[in-house]
């Protein structure tokens, strides 16, 4: 079925004021949601959370009051929606099973986006940044375990691996290499425009969320685990952001944002399962068909074009959040030893020149050792080995993985390497092959 948002007028603004009772709703009970009902909640507050970062920034550009005035009315309705998003979580979900949510959220959205993206150069861009993520959510998971008891899985519910992706430690890169080149605005296509809008997002509130959370525990390690991580966060934002052109005026930029609300709130009421939470996206959508009208008349009269020709005449759906674990072992095992190239292209570590840039970055930022490096040692200590959750064929890749993955230049003095790694895994099997025995002769 065809939907044109341009079409829809939505609620109008005189009618989005809502009182404190509608704007902070019930949480979802962590227990029993669907994991991507919560993967939903986190991208839609990222989603909230640029729209209203944009909007200041529009201000503070805008030299027509009267624009400006719109633009500030409808800003603080995106804050009155990001307040309804973000204390949709419960205050029992601790930030460890948050950020389980999170790169959950990166991994799905990247590997979904990756798939569904008509610029070769863009998808190359995601498949690059997937595997980050990947071993983000892999580091994550083991600290859950280590802190607070947390089965990964009681998070993600099966539907994303835990494995380690491209090692965290080879993430940090001089922040001018992330830098891409932008697409051409007269020539892209509208699902390209609202790609990049939605993971931009999602990668921004990712880098906040560390930022603002990353304090919460008193292991020291766990602390400098978020740091780490939040870097890698900042490189992404640089990275995806700068596949945007540049050159699209405020307005253009106005109405992609608003297209881009509406397209993923629209794939929110599609998808969930969540009665409850379906009627918030419902009423999102409602209220973002509003925004669009505005912003599509002041693209109207500003730019003397017709909306249509920057997004189209249909519908975009940014993401189905469903299970990627086939596309991303693709990825992972034919990529993990990718690198950033030296001219905005991407280069395997085999090609890189002894003085790539990244090599400094890398040997000053881990001179000490990598926090998510002694993550493993650490969980290694407590549990005997590294928490995995894969399929049999992909855990068995592990120690392959690892080998094709690290660098030899630039390697933190704590890297856990491959035959440490063979080391504690067949420890571990030996130890669980005993304890099996012994409870058959017990039982």
């Amino acid at each position: 079925m065809t939907f044109n948002a341009l079409k829809e007028k939505g609620l109008p603004l005189e009618k989005q004021l809502r009182n404190w009772h509608l704007i902070v709703r019930e949480p979802y009970n962590k227990n029993e949601v669907d994991c991507y009902s919560r993967t939903r909640q986190i991208l839609m507050n990222g989603i909230e959370v640029e729209a209203w970062n944009f909007k200041h920034a529009f201000s503070r550009f805008c030299p027509d009051n009267d624009d400006c005035k719109l633009v500030a009315m409808t800003r603080r309705i995106e804050d009155q929606q990001q307040t309804t998003i973000n204390w949709l979580a419960p205050k029992d979900q601790s930030v460890l099973e948050t950020t389980l949510g999170y790169e959950q959220v990166a991994v799905d959205l990247t590997a979904w986006l990756a798939q569904n993206e008509p610029d070769k150069y863009v998808k190359e861009t995601y498949d690059f940044g997937l595997l980050e993520d990947f071993d983000h959510l892999y580091r994550y998971a083991q600290w859950a375990y280590m802190e607070e008891g947390i089965c990964p899985n009681n998070i993600v519910q099966g539907q994303t691996d835990i494995i380690l992706g491209r090692p965290t430690q080879h993430h940090h890169n001089c922040n001018a290499l992330r830098l891409r080149k932008h697409y051409d605005k007269t020539k892209t296509e509208p699902q390209t425009k609202v790609n990049l809008m939605t993971l931009v997002s999602a990668e921004q509130q990712t880098h906040n969320y560390y930022a603002e959370h990353g304090f919460c525990y008193g292991n020291h390690v766990l602390r400098e685990t978020y740091a780490e991580i939040k870097d890698v966060e900042e490189e992404h934002v640089t990275m995806y952001e700068s596949l945007i052109d540049p050159t699209e005026s405020l307005y253009e930029k106005l109405l992609l944002h608003e297209f881009t609300e509406v397209c993923n709130y629209y794939t929110c009421v599609e998808d969930e399962v969540h009665e409850e939470l379906k009627k918030i996206w419902e009423f999102m959508l409602d209220v973002e068909l509003g925004h669009l009208q505005i912003a599509a008349e002041l693209f109207k009269k500003y730019e003397k074009r017709d909306p249509e020709e920057v997004i189209g005449e249909d519908i975009i759906i940014p993401c189905r959040f469903t299970s990627q674990k086939e596309y991303v072992t693709k990825i992972l095992t034919s990529q993990i030893d990718k690198r950033l190239g030296t001219n905005m292209d991407y280069m395997f570590k085999n090609e890189l020149p002894e003085d790539w840039v990244s090599y400094d970055i890398q040997r000053k930022a881990n001179e000490l050792g990598s926090p998510t490096e002694a993550t493993i040692t650490i969980i290694s200590d407590h549990l005997g080995r590294d928490i995995v959750k894969a399929d049999k064929k992909l855990m068995d890749k592990e120690v392959e993985l690892l080998e094709k993955g690290l660098q030899e230049i630039a390697i933190a003095p704590d890297t856990v390497m491959p035959d440490s790694l063979q080391k504690m895994i067949d420890e571990y099997e030996e130890t669980q092959e005993i304890k099996e025995k012994l409870e058959d002769e017990i039982y």
